[in-house]
Order: structure tokens, then C-alpha cells, then sequence
């Protein structure tokens, strides 16, 4: 029997329902973020600009929810085992806080390139660490392999209903603080983060407007969804690095994804970048690449926001050092 989108929607909605009751339950539950009113960004664009502030969540994004949310839900024999993922980035280090907050073993590999700034956080929460002879594919396959061979749980960073759930609580705590929002703007990778938001919303109001957004350079899952399955889709480089990256074969998020997403906008890296300088200098706000991906979209739906309550999910603050600096001379490399 095929899965309608409602009653997709309402099962994705009932697991952020779930989640939500579990992580209030943790030893160091997720902040409820603020949703901050913007009066420069309202102005702006003609629309009531409200800023989720998931870049002040534990870790410095919203990947700890999904985290938490799948560390708590295994059984004690699991736990006792150890978990396992793969990441260099907000993953990994939201993975490595959500362990050690539940006295979970965690292993996490990591590409040969990877930050030294960012392994030695995650090594420092607890966490082994060890380095993949490869990119980002050559970590999150031998994470599995291994994960396969020793029995351990792999965490995906999307790919997994528990974890989604978890990033949807994002979707509860906006609409509890703004019931009368009209639109959310998110900035999409894998899909957790809009699919499990996307359809706890929906499920309380089919008329909120889910708006996905994308670099450019990085659209994996929109040409997914635009082909109707998942697709090999050639990348180019990023300042948004945290959406970047291909779309799992039989992803739990496509089916979401396709589901809840009405509009899709796509963001040019030049708007990016200045999206950035201008969060960084007007708000004083250090943002990273994938959270200006959801700011910067906002110039493409004006008219048909206009007037409107809308949410953009401010993903991330992890933006790597020589980025940053870039970023702030910005004026003096024009």
C-alpha cells in the first residue's frame, strides 16, 4: 500500500511529537531557540522577518536534536555497545556532545582534510576519532563498515527517521512561539532538517508555506526531487558546505521532502557571501554558509510574502576560520 503524503506527514508529525517529549527528558536538553523579530531584515523585504536562532543551539547548530534524539532511543545493550557516524563538521560534533551526555561510546570518522579545529572539539567531548585516507564518502563508508562488522549503531546525519524527528522539533518550538506564521525558509542538505520541520508544520497548518533553498552550486536534493528519485547530481564548490554533499539511494527524507516543500529557491554564491558580510556587519551575528543560503533567499519571495510572518531557520554558526576572515575583507578584495 502506498504511503499518501497526509498520512506521511502526520506519521513525521507524531515522531517530532515523540522526540520532543524525550529530549525535555535529557540530562542536557536541546535550548528552546529564540524566534527573534528582525526589524532591518523586515524592512528590507517587505515581509515580518523572524529569525530562528539555531545557530546559539548546544554545539553551534541544530544537528544536536537529531543527535540526542537517536542516542536516547536505543535500547541499553546498544547503548553499552557504542555508536558510530562520520563527519568533520556540525554532525560530528553534535554526535560527540549527545554521547558523552548519555555515556555512550562514540567513534567518529573523518575525511584526511578535516579541520583540526573541529577534531580536537569532538575528540575532546570523549569521542575516538579516526581518519579516513579520503573525502567525505571514503569516511561515512568505512563508518559503516565498520558499524556492520562490530554491530555497532551508525548514525546518520539525516538518513534516518529518529534523527529527523528529532531536527522537527524545530517546527514545534516556532509554531508555539509564532502560531500565526505564515511561511519557513530553510536551507537544504539532506532534507532533516525542512522534512522533519516541514511536516510537524504542516500537520498543524497545511496553508504554512515550507520554502527549501539551495546553493547553486550545491542542489542535490532539489534536482532529486525535481527528477521524482534520487540522482546523481554533480556539485561545485560552497560557501555553504554544511548543505552540500549527494542524496543517499532510498533516503527516508525524499518521500518527506517531496511532501512538504512548496517553493524551491536557488542562491548564487555571490549573494551567499553577502548574506554573510551583511549578517556579520548589521547584526553583529556570525553565522555560517548554509544559514545565509535561508537569509539570502528571502530577495526571491517578496511579493508573494509580502506582509507575511516568516521563519528562517538560522541553521549554524560554524564557519571555518579563512572563510570568516574572507568574508569580513570582503570590501578591500572588491
Amino acid at each position: 500500500m502506498t504511503t499518501t503524503p497526509t498520512s506521511l506527514i502526520d506519521t513525521v508529525a507524531q515522531r517530532v511529537d515523540h522526540a520532543h517529549s524525550q529530549l525535555k527528558k535529557a540530562a542536557t536538553p536541546p535550548y528552546q531557540t529564540a524566534l527573534e523579530y528582525n526589524v532591518g531584515l523586515s524592512q528590507r523585504h517587505g515581509m515580518n522577518v523572524y529569525l530562528k536562532h539555531e545557530h546559539m543551539q548546544h554545539t553551534g547548530s541544530f544537528k544536536y536534536r537529531g543527535a540526542l534524539n537517536r542516542i536516547l532511543s536505543l535500547d541499553e545493550a546498544s547503548k553499552k555497545k557504542g555508536v558510530i557516524t562520520a563527519s568533520s563538521g556540525n554532525h560530528g560534533m553534535a554526535c560527540a556532545m549527545a554521547a558523552k551526555e548519555s555515556g555512550v561510546p562514540l567513534t567518529v570518522f573523518v575525511p584526511e582534510n578535516a579541520s583540526p579545529l573541529k577534531v580536537k572539539k569532538i575528540r575532546a567531548m570523549g569521542a575516538e576519532v579516526i581518519h579516513a585516507p579520503g573525502d567525505c564518502l571514503v569516511a561515512e563508508l568505512a563508518a559503516s563498515d565498520k558499524a556492520n562488522t562490530e554491530g555497532l549503531t551508525y548514525i546518520s546525519p539525516y538518513n534516518d527517521n529518529i534523527v529527523m524527528a528529532g531536527q522537527g522539533t524545530i517546527g514545534l518550538e516556532i509554531f508555539n512561539q509564532l502560531p500565526a506564521v505564515d511561511a519557513v525558509v530553510i536551507a537544504v542538505g539532506g532534507g532533516g532538517l525542512i522534512g522533519g520541520t516541514g511536516a510537524w508544520l504542516k500537520a498543524h497548518n497545511p496553508h504554512i508555506n515550507v520554502i527549501g533553498c539551495w546553493p547553486e552550486n550545491a542542489p542535490a536534493m532539489a534536482k532529486c526531487l525535481e527528477a521524482g528519485k534520487v540522482i546523481d547530481v554533480e556539485e561545485s564548490d560552497t560557501l555553504s558546505d554544511g548543505t552540500a554533499g549527494g542524496v543517499e539511494p532510498g533516503a527516508v527524507t525524499f518521500d518527506v521532502c517531496q511532501a512538504v516543500i512548496d517553493k524551491k529557491i536557488f542562491v548564487s554564491e555571490d549573494a551567499i557571501a553577502q548574506s554573510l558580510y551583511d549578517t556579520i556587519f548589521e547584526e553583529r551575528m556570525i553565522i555560517e554558509g548554509a544559514a545565509a543560503v535561508a537569509l539570502a533567499a528571502l530577495s526571491q519571495c517578496e511579493s508573494e510574502l509580502a506582509g507575511k510572518n516568516v521563519a528562517v531557520v538560522v541553521c549554524g554558526r560554524n564557519i571555518a576560520a579563512p572563510v570568516l576572515k574572507r568574508i569580513v575583507n570582503r570590501d578591500s578584495q572588491a
